[in-house]
């Protein structure tokens, strides 16, 4: 990997995304971790974060426009290769950077290696000399979509078989949309100041929810306060399928960050919630956002497996339980794009056998007439409605409770399911089932 010797947005962008490609590294945290360190003006951190999450994102279609002005990519050294997929993202997709700048800098940073920017500058001039490629007359059609919208030919058949072409190809042209930004408000007799103070617009989905094009709002006084927290608007659909009236003793079994966890406690008076994860810290962030919002005395939180809830706590312990399963997050791929890489159709086997297993666990512990709502950001059946099946299945003294909604076309077979493209949201489900009485 070639070493930036001054920061540079591109520099930035180029090291953070040797760390993605070749180490596996996250690209969120990646990123951030490096714009802590680098000394770049605001206007050049935002161009590395679109560089980094835009290359990372468009990466399977950068490699097949690649693949017809290289020969062998395997004789290139990788952080080569990964400068000429930033600077064919920059030359494809970012109109307002000049083509002759988008050339020198990449020409600028090949000369870490003697000899790389002759070639470097070689393949960028032959782009610029060339007619593209085009990707609407790949034949094979899951291919084709594929490069189209840079995710792996397995799950555009898998979007395929689940929703139909049409629809399939919608959701994965939503992808590329911009993430919207949205909040919760906490107090909803302020929804309509904050509003009008943040300039933002009130969520379809969410009674409590504002969202707007982009916007920080963590860095507002109504966030430090408490009176906003930030939570996607299909998040925010949780805690209400509950319908917590106060009292009650409520289990959150995969807990952090911890935003249903808050939303959840908001509704109480003299009820808990206990909150569960595996590590440390991310119970701190849990613990953090219930200061910041004002709720400390009544969550509690607690570092455990939540396959192993029955064990701990026993029968008939809780009036409510959420099962915010651990998934393949194919729900949030517009906000994580690295997330469509890191995951294989055989992963969801996996992952349902770890989702049943917590749903087995828990429900031993929800007392008579008691609710559990099941909720994932994926939108795949195998993670979702066919849990719920094999759930009910294997538990006779459950049954399915049908939920509802406003907007009737997130609404299937008594499950709330949002898929990204229907109101630009995260990929999200949830289920609920009750405990006969």
């Amino acid at each position: 990997m070639v070493t930036r010797k001054k920061d540079s947005a591109r520099s930035l962008a180029l090291e953070v995304l040797g760390q993605v490609f070749e180490q596996g590294a996250y690209s969120n945290l990646a990123l951030n971790q490096a714009l802590k360190q680098a000394k770049l003006s605001e206007k050049d951190k935002h161009l590395a974060t679109e560089l980094v999450y835009g290359t990372v994102a468009r990466k399977i279609s950068l490699e097949w426009y690649l693949a017809h002005f290289i020969a062998d990519r395997d004789k290139l050294d990788s952080w080569v290769y990964q400068l000429l997929l930033l600077s064919i993202y920059q030359l494809l997709y970012l109109n307002k950077i000049p083509k002759h700048a988008v050339v020198h800098e990449a020409v600028e940073l090949a000369k870490a290696k003697k000899g790389a920017d002759k070639f470097v500058n070689a393949i960028l001039r032959k782009w610029l000399e060339t007619d593209l490629p085009d990707p609407t007359t790949i034949k094979r059609k899951n291919k084709r979509l594929s490069v189209l919208y840079s995710v792996p030919v397995w799950l555009v058949k898998t979007l395929i078989d689940e929703y139909g072409e049409e629809r399939a190809e919608k959701i994965l042209a939503s992808l590329h949309i911009r993430n919207k930004a949205s909040v919760r408000v906490t107090d909803s007799s302020r929804l309509e100041e904050i509003k009008t103070q943040l300039g933002a617009e009130q969520s379809r989905l969410s009674p409590v929810g504002l969202v707007k094009a982009n916007g920080h709002f963590a860095s507002t006084a109504y966030f430090q306060e408490g009176l906003i927290t930030i939570q996607d608007e299909s998040s925010q659909l949780v805690a209400p399928t509950l319908k917590i009236e106060g009292s009650e003793e409520l289990l959150d079994a995969c807990a952090a960050p911890g935003g249903k966890t808050c939303h959840m406690a908001s509704y109480l008076t003299s009820g808990r919630v206990t909150a569960l994860d595996l590590y440390d810290h991310k119970l701190s962030l849990i613990e953090d956002n219930a200061r910041r919002l004002g709720l400390s005395d009544k969550i509690v939180t607690r570092r455990l497996d939540a396959t192993k809830v029955a064990e701990t706590f026993g029968p008939d312990r809780f009036d409510k339980i959420l099962v915010d399963a651990p998934c393949s997050g194919i729900g949030l791929i517009r906000r994580k794009p690295d997330i469509r890489y890191n995951k294989e159709a055989a992963d969801f086997e996996s992952l349902q056998q770890i989702q049943l297993q917590i749903l087995d666990s828990v429900c031993q512990t929800v007392k008579k007439g008691g609710i559990i709502t099941y909720s994932t950001c994926t939108i795949i059946a195998k993670e979702n409605q066919e849990v719920l099946r094999i759930f009910l299945e294997k538990h006779p003294n459950f049954e399915q409770v049908t939920l509802s909604h406003h907007c009737a076309d997130i609404v299937t077979d008594g499950c709330i399911l949002l898929t990204p493209e229907q109101y630009l949201t995260d990929g999200f489900f949830i289920g609920q089932v009750r405990r006969k009485s």
